[in-house]
């Protein structure tokens, strides 16, 4: 992490509503409650909050074509492009993303974070950039890094 990312955070924004007097704030998945949100974010979008004022820098709005991250369920650690939403009214909605190899795969809406505007990161991505390899692919990289250098 870089000093400069290190100075705020991206939260998730869980619940948007008016308080006491006709206040409007946003919750955020780390618990944070925010005063005077712009009126334009709404759930599911990604907040940039700096953690010395914590007031909100950007956005990214949850839609087609963003960089999400997935840190909940079976697919955890994974990053992809969201290509689309199903709306399941009553349940669940579900977001289908695609990685950088080309893998398609879904998870429930709760489970992701918006990390980037198109394919541009707001934030250091992890040493596999978020793609899940096959347990072949693990163990041949495995084998490459035990084989004696010749």
């Amino acid at each position: 992490i870089t000093p400069e990312e290190a100075k705020f955070k991206l939260v998730h924004v869980k619940h948007v509503t008016q308080g006491l007097k006709g206040v409007p704030f946003c919750v955020t998945h780390d618990g944070r409650t925010i005063r005077y949100p712009d009126p334009l974010i709404k759930v599911n979008d990604s907040v940039k909050v700096d953690l010395d004022t914590g007031k909100i820098i950007d956005f990214i709005k949850f839609e087609a074509g963003q960089l999400a991250t997935v840190v909940r369920g079976r697919n955890t650690g994974r990053i992809g492009t969201v290509v689309s939403r199903e709306r399941h009214l009553g349940g669940f909605d579900i977001v289908h993303l695609q990685d950088a190899n080309g893998h398609k795969f879904a998870t429930r809406i709760a489970n992701t974070i918006i990390i980037g505007k198109g394919n541009k990161p707001s934030v250091s991505l992890p040493k596999g950039k978020g793609i899940k390899l096959s347990i072949l692919e693990e163990t041949a990289i495995r084998h490459e890094k035990a084989a004696p250098k010749a």
